[in-house]
């Protein structure tokens, strides 16, 4: 009697029958002739040679001029910095003056420089409400937590919350016109990645605003001004006088009662209509990876002469002295790489060289003692002894 039984296949770990899994495809096996390796040594080294040469001069040609202003007391001298503070937001006015000895070409970057602080540890790179910064007054526990400690004082809701927001660098720097040659602009819009603004930072869910006038002394830009309900139309103290539009303004922001926003932490640099959207404030929060860096605070679009000088008026706010930091401030030119960087074209130089290096011994050997491609002589595994025999395989 015939089974109807099906047997079933024995199972096999044998990969399919394919080019790929049977390791089948063509490839190109390149053999390293010892004239082809020069040749490619030779060319690397023709080319990274020249190229760093030209970046070092690009490098060379951006002018730069920096002033630390507070640190450590060693950097200066018995009197000390006249800008250093050893508490936070102490306000200290001071100057800060650039004797330019060589032209520079707008545009002119101002950057303030932090050494010793690091933004990009771990527990401080985490600690904010990306949904807040865009607007939302939510804040789910998990948020919350990375916040923390400066999420809340006591029955008070930060706004925004975290270190990096709370710990935004709050001096203030002008250019003094009566200490400084020619009338000079230094611009500080624009100085954001527009990308940020748009996608990552926005004013508050439920921030209202009016123009009241052309001064605030107008009957109309009183913020006690009620509504038809006999609440309070607006949540300002006082209304907001806009410098850049000479327009004055009532504004007014959700659970203002319970809620410290960014503007009420730093008043002499946040303006109420602007609140997380402040380029600065936006610089400030893209994390910087060393803990010496840079952050863009203007651009002067005046080309500054030979023997001109340049004075800034400074609020210093930001304490470094608890940590051992030092804060410089930079103007500098720019080129098509951003500001000067001798390693850039250093690194070209250097690979360049050894390349060339390498080239002139492999060469010299090729030369003094140049070697067959694939002799049979230097195969070791098959060969005799000197009775004759040949290694036995096992």
């Amino acid at each position: 009697m015939k089974s109807n039984s099906i047997i079933e296949p024995t199972p096999t770990r044998e990969p399919e029958d394919t080019d790929v899994r049977q390791q089948r495809v063509k490839a190109w096996n390149p053999i390293l002739d010892p004239v082809y390796v020069i040749l490619g040594f030779l060319g690397i080294g023709a080319l990274f040679i020249p190229t760093g040469w030209k970046l070092r001069q690009i490098s060379d040609n951006v002018k730069e001029y920096g002033l630390q202003y507070d640190g450590p007391d060693e950097d200066f001298d018995d009197d000390g910095s006249p800008c250093a503070i050893g508490v936070a937001n102490e306000g200290r006015k001071c100057q800060i003056s650039f004797n330019v000895t060589e032209e520079m070409e707008a545009p002119i970057m101002v950057y303030y420089e932090i050494e010793n602080f690091h933004q990009n540890h771990r527990i401080y790179s985490v600690s904010r409400d990306s949904a807040q910064l865009l607007g939302s007054l939510k804040q789910d526990r998990r948020i919350a937590k990375l916040c923390d400690p400066l999420n809340k004082l006591g029955d008070v809701i930060i706004n925004p919350c975290g270190l990096i927001a709370n710990t935004f660098f709050n001096d203030v720097f002008k250019i003094d016109l009566e200490y400084t040659n020619g009338n000079i602009e230094m611009i500080e819009d624009g100085i954001a990645w527009q990308s940020d603004l748009e996608y990552k930072f926005n004013q508050v869910d439920g921030y209202q605003e009016k123009i009241c006038g052309d001064t605030c002394d107008d009957e109309a830009c009183d913020c006690d001004i009620v509504d038809d309900d006999g609440k309070g139309a607006w949540s300002c103290k006082e209304p907001w006088f806009d410098e850049k539009e000479n327009k004055c303004y009532l504004f007014s922001y959700p659970n203002d009662e319970n809620t410290q926003y960014l503007y009420e932490t730093y008043p002499d640099t946040i303006s109420p209509r602007e609140g997380v959207t402040n380029e600065h404030f936006v610089n400030w929060m893209r994390i910087a990876s060393m803990p010496k860096f840079r952050k863009l605070y203007g651009v002067i679009n005046t080309d500054l002469r030979v023997n001109d000088k340049l004075t800034f008026d400074v609020t210093a706010n930001w304490e470094v002295q608890s940590f051992k930091g030092k804060k410089t401030l930079v103007i500098t030119t720019a080129s098509p790489f951003g500001g000067r960087n001798i390693q850039f074209g250093n690194s070209f130089l250097g690979v360049g060289s050894i390349c060339v290096i390498a080239a002139a011994f492999f060469a010299l050997k090729h030369l003094i003692k140049p070697r067959r491609l694939a002799d049979k002589k230097f195969l070791k595994y098959n060969r005799e002894d000197s009775n004759g025999n040949r290694p036995k395989m096992e």
